[in-house]
């Protein structure tokens, strides 16, 4: 299993919200050398979200390409990608994964045209779909609007177009309060793809965790940052 840190962009810094508020962040300097201070502490993968365009107040677009070119890590990216051609610029960038939720409950309505579309293209290693959940419910638009869909019901019907699902429990971000076993075991029993979970992981007991649970690979952001878990 891997552990995953987490770059959150905003206003070209890396941040940390609590409970996605904006007006939570917490500055943690320079993403690009975070990236790289990560890929020397045995980073294989990062995982970057443009909080800015998951708002719609902004890009970091330029940051994600310095990334990828000075660490040479997998990149697996959202945030703001609300189109089938903002998916198809980012894949043509390299960018190794990319992560849709908004879009990704759209083309829950339309027969999953869009996926259909970038699959024939990319083929289906390369669409990640964000599981953003409030009390079991999944969340679009930057984690604002609650859904009446469960992240089970998305996973049934999106499962054979996609890499895998990313299983954020927004009540849990940035607070350091610990993984909801029983919400992450419901996730990770509907699906055979890969699960990533993001959200709460607060010490190594939470990675081992997710590790004895089946999980792909777990993401770290604050917890990271704090020092209350390391890479090693």
């Amino acid at each position: 299993m891997e552990v995953i840190p987490a770059i959150d962009l905003m206003d070209g810094r890396c941040v940390q919200l609590v409970g996605g508020d904006p007006n939570t962040k917490k500055d943690y300097g320079d993403p690009v050398g975070r990236g790289v201070g990560w890929k020397e502490k045995g980073a294989r993968t990062l995982h970057v979200v443009d909080l800015d365009a998951a708002l719609e107040r902004g890009s970091n677009l330029n940051i994600l390409t310095d990334l990828k070119r000075q660490t040479r890590l997998t990149l697996e990216f959202g945030g703001g990608i609300r189109t089938e051609e903002k998916m198809m610029e980012l894949l043509r960038l390299d960018i190794d994964r990319i992560i849709i939720g908004t879009l990704a409950l759209k083309d829950f309505t339309n027969d999953f045209e869009i996926l259909k579309s970038v699959n024939d293209e990319f083929g289906e290693k390369r669409v990640m779909v964000a599981l953003d959940t409030k009390e079991g419910h999944v969340t679009i638009k930057g984690w604002t609007e609650k859904t009446s869909l469960k992240a089970v019901d998305l996973i049934e019907a999106s499962e054979e177009y996609v890499w895998g699902y990313l299983y954020t429990d927004v009540d849990a971000e940035g607070k350091m309060m610990g993984v909801d076993e029983g919400r992450f075991k419901e996730v990770l029993n509907a699906t055979d793809k890969p699960v990533i979970l993001s959200g709460g992981v607060s010490s190594r007991e939470d990675i081992d965790f997710c590790r004895d649970a089946g999980a792909w690979g777990v993401v770290v952001g604050k917890a990271l940052y704090e020092g209350k878990v390391t890479l090693e």
